[in-house]
């Protein structure tokens, strides 16, 4: 940085007139991310706030150098916890584009304004929900969201956990993805994951936002704890699955196949929550496949619904009566 004339270098780099900059610098300086001291030949410093946006080629583009060399420094004064948080989820994030977006260029943005950390990384690839259903061979794109939002899946099993995209969602506060005409929000106040189309339907690639109060006092311990199974073995044993994502458009969740979509790779976990917020009915057969079909077939798995209305309690429990009753051999009609 040049402190003492940071105006005429900047002008002279950029081709711009020093009026020009100057209007530039004055709105930084007005916004928190300089300190201005004197007037006749001010010295500029950074300020409180930070900001970074940087495209690379994705081609020889490695995280770890980019967080500790661009990111990194600029994020000193943020409290440790809040920090590895940004870590985890910046590396991670790019990873997954560098190694699996098939795209050209990687951008990177950081904010820190105001007691809030922003983070977005963007790429012109094949996007990250399209992926995902071309390698499930899924109806619908929609539907990749539900296998992202379950963990545990990836599309290069040999290199990647799949649990990136998961955990990193719950460190956040906010956390969403856009791509393909397609928004997935993880929203951790409301504590529900939302799906929702937008119109541009014509953009390259996927964006990953991410938010987070640097008065958090939310660790990333804590959140692989949650999902933990259990001190002395950590593995990868809980999840939840928000049950509104196995619906297409406006279909109602009435049928043995849309279950079976819902419980696809289920078994991989211990502890599953499934979450039936927003949705008002369930028909028997889906909840029949689910919570007698399912579960007599894998009682290592326990299914714990949440969120549900009374409409769909019932139904619930009229399957795991069934499943009581006769042990799950005979499919009700």
């Amino acid at each position: 940085m040049h402190p003492r004339d940071l105006v005429g270098m900047v002008a002279a780099q950029l081709g711009l007139s020093s009026a020009r900059v100057s209007i530039q610098v004055r709105r930084l300086v007005a916004d928190g991310y300089l300190q201005k001291q004197g007037t006749t030949r001010p010295i500029y410093t950074l300020g409180r706030n930070r900001r970074f946006q940087q495209r690379y080629p994705r081609a020889g583009l490695a995280e770890d150098i980019l967080w500790s060399g661009q990111l990194s420094p600029l994020l000193r004064d943020v409290p440790r916890n809040v920090l590895d948080i940004a870590h985890h989820g910046a590396t991670e994030m790019i990873n997954n584009a560098i190694e699996h977006s098939e795209a050209m260029h990687v951008e990177v943005r950081m904010d820190l304004r105001d007691g809030r950390l922003s983070l977005a990384i963007a790429d012109d690839g094949i996007g990250i929900f399209r992926k995902v259903a071309r390698a499930l061979e899924l109806p619908d794109e929609r539907l990749a969201l539900l296998e992202l939002s379950k963990g545990k899946f990836t599309t290069d099993p040999k290199n990647h956990s799949g649990e990136g995209v998961f955990f990193t969602s719950r460190m956040f506060d906010r956390f969403r993805i856009a791509s393909g005409g397609l928004v997935f929000s993880h929203d951790e106040e409301q504590d529900e994951d939302v799906l929702f189309d937008v119109d541009d339907m014509s953009r390259k690639g996927t964006v990953v936002f991410m938010e987070i109060s640097t008065a958090s006092t939310r660790t990333t311990k804590q959140v692989f704890d949650e999902y933990s199974s259990g001190p002395d073995e950590y593995t990868f044993a809980k999840t939840v699955v928000p049950v509104r994502l196995a619906q297409v458009g406006d279909e109602n969740l009435i049928s043995r196949s849309q279950a079976k979509r819902l419980m696809q790779r289920v078994d991989r976990f211990r502890h599953v929550m499934l979450d039936f917020s927003g949705i008002n009915a369930i028909g028997q057969a889906f909840a029949d496949e689910i919570f007698r079909v399912f579960a007599q077939a894998h009682p290592e798995v326990e299914l714990v619904p949440v969120h549900a209305v009374p409409e769909v309690q019932q139904m619930i429990r009229r399957a795991e009566v069934a499943r009581d009753r006769d042990g799950g051999q005979r499919p009700l009609l």
